[in-house]
């Protein structure tokens, strides 16, 4: 009998999405599919901030389990929600071509108040990245804890008397609920590996890592693997505020990192450039200079703060 791969997806529309996009390109080469919708703990639990729940792989746990367990073969992820460490056992199978990497706001009526010093604004998200670069820009503005997948966010912030809240672009446009009442935010750094789908699958599973390889793309795999290489490198999680972005323009590689403060008051930057052959390493390089330039002590900081 020919060989069922198993899917397994959390159960938002925006993880069934990432589902599908894998489906059809495993069904596009002859292959026979099924998803399998889990339950994560991250959908489970949707009032404690993710900082405070404090677990690597909160939205992928539950998948990797049913992986190991033999329950499907393949698990689906948005790929800024995977820990830096994956599991013993498995692999990545496919890192698929990346989509929009930007983050945006979704505003109740209007943005003037961006522009009105001396108001004091509502703003909503759970990513303590976009808390510290918002209130970086923006230190007078009061921020909220909003959790849940996107169609529950957005509900909650049209319930909620706040003024706007962060999103990234790539969950509100690839399931079409971007409203017109949204801005991309270009000045928002974004979180290492953001707009970007992996397939895992167990390590000695020889006949999905084949399946799955025809549509690893190279380019999103480099730059994501430097992404999360200076996240590693800086031993950073959900509960801290990194953002990282690495880009392939005509042979060079483009990369841009940050750590943040909590409360986005003191920051470390750093901007390189590089010839694609010598794009190893550029992410925990980066991490380094960041540390030594004072950006340990806000490591350590965080950490004496959890």
């Amino acid at each position: 009998m020919e060989k069922v791969i198993r899917i397994g997806t959390r159960e938002s529309q925006l993880a069934l999405w990432q589902a599908h996009q894998v489906n059809n390109l495993l069904t596009a080469q002859g292959y026979r599919t099924e998803l399998v919708p889990i339950k994560s703990e991250g959908d489970i639990d949707l009032v404690t901030p993710l900082y405070e729940i404090g677990v690597q792989g909160i939205f992928t746990k539950s998948l990797d389990l049913a992986l190991l367990n033999n329950r499907i073969d393949i698990a689906v992820h948005s790929f800024k929600d995977v820990p830096t460490q994956l599991p013993p056992q498995i692999v990545h199978a496919a890192i698929l071509e990346r989509g929009p990497v930007k983050d945006l706001l979704v505003y109740k009526t209007t943005t003037d108040f961006l522009d009105q010093p001396d108001y004091v604004a509502n703003i909503a998200t759970s990513s303590v990245r976009r808390k510290a670069q918002w209130l970086r820009k923006y230190p007078h503005h009061q921020l909220h804890n909003l959790r849940g997948n996107v169609n529950t966010r957005l509900r909650k912030l049209a319930e909620e008397n706040w003024d706007g809240a962060i999103f990234a672009v790539a969950g509100l446009e690839r399931i079409q609920v971007r409203p017109a009442t949204s801005i991309d935010l270009d000045w928002m750094l974004p979180a290492p590996a953001q707009g970007a789908v992996v397939a895992v699958c167990r390590e000695d599973d020889t006949f999905c890592r084949e399946a799955c390889a025809p549509f690893n793309h190279a380019d999103t795999a480099l730059a994501t693997q430097i992404e999360r290489a200076f996240l590693r490198t800086l031993m950073g999680g959900c509960t801290t505020p990194i953002s990282a972005y690495a880009q392939i323009i005509n042979s060079t590689l483009h990369f841009s990192g940050e750590l943040c403060s909590l409360d986005g008051s003191k920051f470390f930057s750093i901007s390189r450039e590089v010839p694609l052959d010598e794009a190893t390493g550029l992410g925990e390089a980066a991490a380094h200079e960041i540390m030594a330039q004072g950006g340990a002590e806000i490591v350590a900081q965080i950490r004496n703060v959890k």
